[in-house]
């Protein structure tokens, strides 16, 4: 078991944002977070990460989060925020580079030739590798995002957690990186819970979902279970399946010219 979370609660300031989660991950598993604004989607990533006080358990590998240090967790866990930023003027190298210093011993160690080839393997698989000099300054918002998600991979943690990950991409890459996330989790005996609000790239990609509202996991299960009418309703309060089956309705197959 990669992650196991029992009862854990989570907030700021005191006041609690998610309430009694409590699931696992096994390798292999492709996890969706959906739910509308606000259900604590974002703060349960950040509790199994340990980026916030959390109560109840988050075992990682049979190890308590918030007992490792943050060198020994990224070698565990990652999580890819939601927007990237750009705080200093590093080039794509360098910025991917940073993962491999958790095996390295820290920023002012050197790093390997081995480290080097992750490196070079994972910027030509995610098409970065002919900008890999160039500046993080100089990039769109969704290079930028690809950058940040090859850090992520470079890091070679057991789980990535994914808060929006097609943020800032078109629908080119956002296919495309869930495509290869998937690949990398059946190759690598990894996992990925992910934030997602696309609930089409929820079926496509992810065998398992936790359905949230008001900061609690109100449904678990594989999306084609949980994505029903009624289900959706209660949890956005507006029927997303009929108007679904209606914009479908607008596509034409091809070679069909529209009216």
């Amino acid at each position: 078991m990669l992650l196991n979370c029992t009862k854990v609660n989570a907030g700021y300031g005191g006041a609690p944002v998610i309430k009694e989660i409590s699931f696992s991950l096994e390798a292999g598993a492709m996890l969706c977070i959906a739910g509308p604004n606000g259900s604590g989607k974002s703060t349960l990533l950040k509790a199994l990460a340990a980026m916030v006080p959390y109560q109840g358990t988050v075992m990682l590998n049979g190890r308590e989060a918030r007992a490792l240090k943050r060198r020994e967790l990224g070698r565990h866990i990652a999580l890819l925020s939601q927007m990237p930023q750009v705080y200093f003027p590093y080039t794509v190298y360098d910025t991917v580079a940073l993962a491999r210093y958790a095996y390295a011993g820290g920023v002012f160690k050197t790093i390997t030739k081995q480290d080097e080839e992750i490196i070079r393997r994972v910027l030509a698989e995610l098409e970065l590798d002919t900008m890999s000099n160039k500046m993080l300054d100089e990039l769109s918002g969704g290079q930028l995002q690809r950058v940040y998600l090859a850090r992520t991979i470079a890091q070679d943690p057991d789980i990535i957690l994914l808060d929006e990950p097609t943020n800032h991409l078109d629908l080119k890459y956002q296919i495309e990186l869930l495509r290869y996330l998937s690949i990398w989790v059946k190759k690598g005996q990894k996992a990925v819970a992910g934030v997602l609000h696309d609930l089409n790239l929820a079926l496509a990609f992810f065998n398992e979902v936790i359905l949230m509202r008001d900061g609690c996991a109100v449904l678990q299960g594989t999306a084609k279970a949980l994505f029903t009418g009624n289900n959706l309703k209660d949890i956005y309060e507006i029927d997303i399946q009929e108007f679904m089956l209606s914009s479908l309705k607008n596509w034409k197959p091809e070679n069909t010219a529209y009216d």
